[in-house]
């Protein structure tokens, strides 16, 4: 950095630009909300991402993009330190697709077109999570206006998915990107999170024969002769096996941060059978399930299918044609699954108390640290062996919302804070 001995001055000034600039933030936020990166349908980010890529390419990073679906990309940035192998690096993360518009109609502005009404600012993905990005892009913005250069690595990375399970950010991890420690400034009020994983499922029952409706008399009478069963109707053994797992669950697991019974099993979707004229011969059910960091995708999958196995056996139409299961995936859009590793937070770590006292310098007040019972890319981080904390602007109630809203000074102060720390981070020496 130059001149990082004064670091109090290099902070002043940055501090100074990030308060006196912001209709910088404002207008780099406006262009953000503009592109409707709404998922589903998604395969609509190449814009954005454009746009990302200008934006960094003016700050000094060097850029990569690539395909991730059609029409959908993928951009990562790194603004080389001038003492990188003796200095720590850090990684900002941030997706740029933003969740779909469930009712148009309850929108009193346009959800494109971001609106400021004091210090409130409306627009499609100002919570979750343009907004943050802005940030991200206004702070490099203010480095190179400033002339600063950090001892460490400084990288980004925008990624889209997010929204629909689509693996943007573990895509990149695979790669190979990598930092000493990662921010992922994902919807959480300005507190550290954490958060459990997430694994979906299909459980399938299907039946060796299909019957016209007309056999279903000898199915039901008795002495009909027709030992067989609709698999729509059969489909309850298996979600009551299932919440008679959630309840034991809830009471005999625990994790701290999480309310009592967070790891659930919810039967999200159904669907069966051929048409009317046919007894259901497959029923087949989507299921989402959340479990604690001190647990494993196999783990929690093998209990779940031991339990829903064990009631199926004592079912005598199911005991002889056992259900079948399937779990996860890369997309909730292509195979129709989805996996979001948990993320545990290491208070001893010393980036997070670093960031924790420029969060109390900003703020004065420590950060509050919790477990969302939502779940972000954070956790494809600590997948991948990267220390890592959700930490970002926006309220947990707006996003996803009619009207959705985030507050110009929590943006400000978001930069500040991430500004802080930054210059602390990157120069610290490994």
């Amino acid at each position: 950095m130059k001149g990082y001995e004064k670091m109090a001055d290099v902070r002043q000034q940055l501090q100074q630009a990030i308060d006196g600039q912001q209709a910088s933030l404002l207008e780099i936020l406006r262009q953000l909300v503009a592109f409707q990166t709404v998922s589903p349908p998604a395969r609509n980010t190449a814009g954005i991402q454009q746009y990302v890529t200008q934006q960094l390419t003016a700050a000094g990073f060097a850029v990569k993009q690539q395909s991730f679906y059609d029409k959908d990309v993928l951009v990562s940035g790194q603004l080389q330190g001038v003492s990188p192998s003796d200095h720590h690096s850090l990684l900002l993360n941030g997706h740029v697709d933003v969740a779909a518009l469930t009712d148009r109609d309850h929108w009193q502005t346009d959800p494109f077109q971001l609106v400021q009404h004091n210090d409130d600012l409306y627009g499609r993905g100002v919570s979750d999570m343009k907004g943050a990005v802005a940030c991200f892009l206004y702070l490099f913005q203010l480095l190179k206006r400033l002339d600063i250069h950090l001892p460490g690595d400084l990288r980004f990375q925008s990624v889209v998915g997010e929204e629909a399970g689509e693996a943007g950010t573990k895509t990149l991890l695979q790669q190979g990107e990598k930092a000493d420690f990662a921010v992922v400034g994902d919807t959480s009020d300005l507190a550290f999170q954490g958060q459990g994983g997430v694994v979906t499922g299909w459980i399938t029952l299907k039946s060796p024969h299909t019957y016209h409706d007309g056999n279903r008399v000898n199915m039901i009478s008795a002495g009909g002769g027709l030992k067989a069963a609709s698999m729509v109707e059969k489909m309850p053994v298996v979600i009551e096996a299932l919440q008679k797992l959630e309840h034991y669950w809830a009471v005999t697991k625990q994790y701290p941060g999480f309310p009592a019974g967070t790891n659930t099993i919810n039967p999200a979707y159904i669907e069966g059978g051929i048409h009317p004229a046919f007894v259901a011969n497959e029923c087949r059910l989507w299921i989402t399930v959340h479990f604690y960091p001190d647990e494993t995708i196999d783990q929690v999958t093998h209990e779940i299918e031991a339990a829903v196995v064990a009631a199926a056996k004592a079912d005598p139409w199911l005991k002889e044609i056992l259900p079948t299961f399937s779990w996860g995936g890369d997309s909730m859009l292509v195979d129709k699954g989805e996996v979001f590793p948990p993320l545990a937070i290491d208070r001893s770590l010393p980036a997070i108390q670093l960031l924790a006292q420029s969060h109390e310098r900003q703020l004065g007040t420590k950060p509050a640290i919790n477990m969302s019972t939502s779940v972000s890319d954070g956790g494809w981080f600590d997948f991948y062996h990267i220390p890592a904390v959700t930490y970002g602007p926006g309220k947990m109630a707006q996003a996803h919302s009619d009207n959705e809203t985030a507050q110009l000074s929590q943006l400000l102060a978001y930069t500040n804070i991430l500004a802080n720390f930054v210059l602390t981070w990157c120069s610290q020496t490994k």
